[in-house]
């Protein structure tokens, strides 16, 4: 028999995580005695659960924006800071919403080690089906943690409206020229309320 402490420190995560795949039923055959202790049959098989990997993704659509992309990833460390997680990785990626090839978002995905991801808003990691990445990250034990949830489906519908403007101007269009076609768009809707 061994201590959920015990646990703990095998599987290099805190006591307080080994206390939530406890009690989320991730640890067979742990149980707590009366006196409020958890323990865990020998036999027990460790490498079932994932060992807690928290990753920060901030994300702006453009090389304009690179203050912003700053800002928003030590906004993102901060969180996890007072929330008392340690992050692994601090990622920070250029590239649109709606474009569904960013090789850093791509990179962790794939891996499968994110136990955790963490955003600032829903948008930072795409503009559509967001539920379908959050339930496919769930069946791998990865939670989506989104710090700022917006309320204002208004403003939702006129993000989403421009990310996918903007993206057919830069098919139509070309590079150059989508970012003053998308400002004329944005100036229209803004003049027309």
């Amino acid at each position: 028999m061994k201590k959920l402490r015990d646990y703990a420190n095998e599987n290099n995560v805190t006591y307080q995580t080994a206390y939530n795949h406890f009690k989320a039923g991730l640890i067979s055959g742990a149980y707590q005695l009366p006196t409020g202790t958890i323990v865990i049959p020998d036999y027990h098989n460790y490498d079932d659960i994932k060992p807690e990997y928290i990753v920060t993704y901030a994300r702006v659509s453009s090389s304009e924006n690179k203050n912003n992309l700053v800002s928003q990833s030590k906004r993102l460390i901060d969180f996890c800071n007072a929330k008392g997680w340690k992050t692994n990785e601090n990622i920070i990626e250029i590239g649109s919403g709606v474009n569904d090839n960013r090789t850093k978002l791509l990179k962790i995905l794939k891996e499968g080690k994110a136990t955790k991801i963490i955003i600032e808003h829903k948008d930072r990691i795409t503009r559509f089906g967001f539920n379908y990445l959050k339930e496919l990250c769930n069946k791998f034990n990865c939670e989506i943690f989104i710090i700022n949830e917006n309320q204002n489906d208004k403003e939702d519908l006129i993000q989403d409206f421009i990310s996918i403007i903007t993206s057919f101007c830069a098919k139509i269009y070309g590079k150059r020229r989508t970012k003053r076609k998308t400002e004329q768009l944005i100036k229209d809707l803004e003049n027309n309320g």
